[in-house]
């Protein structure tokens, strides 16, 4: 899907932090908006902390916004959210803040005033309407859970 192919809405936005920059796409056709620290952070070893980000808003209803990781930040210092995705319902109106945990075991990692620490991406919703039934129809899978493709084990003997 290129830039010109998405599609937009408005979000209402309130700036909770004059001095923080306000949620931005780094490049045409991103999906994540980049969040903002909105406080100096160390986060040592194995720590996790929630981290205000200077952010409010109101998404329109049917919508969500789910708050990721930023790639470069896990892969080369292993930071992450503790609840990736987190979850921002459209009804909420408080500032957005984000859990991040260090999961490096023995560097910590200092994130300033302003720093990208995670992505917002707004996606559409679609709710369930749950029916009771006596039982559920079959299929190919069945009752098989956790483990039940083989996993790990079966790719170390070869199986696929």
């Amino acid at each position: 899907m290129t830039a010109e192919q998405t599609t937009t809405c408005d979000v209402e936005l309130k700036m909770l932090d004059e001095g923080i920059e306000p949620p931005s796409y780094a490049h045409p056709g991103d999906a994540g908006a980049d969040l903002r620290a909105r406080v100096d952070v160390t986060l040592e070893p194995g720590e996790r902390r929630l981290v205000p980000t200077g952010v409010a808003i109101a998404l329109p209803a049917g919508t969500v916004a789910l708050i990721h990781p930023r790639s470069g930040l896990a892969t080369k210092h292993g930071l992450t959210i503790v609840n990736a995705p987190g979850t921002v319902d459209a009804g909420y109106r408080g500032e957005i803040s984000v859990t991040l945990l260090n999961t490096d075991r023995s560097e910590p990692i200092q994130l300033r005033r302003g720093d990208r620490i995670a992505q917002m991406v707004i996606q559409r919703v679609e709710t369930a309407r749950f029916v009771p039934v006596p039982e559920l129809p079959d299929s190919a899978r069945g009752t098989g859970g956790f483990g039940s493709t083989g996993g790990f084990a079966a790719a170390t003997r070869g199986e696929a």
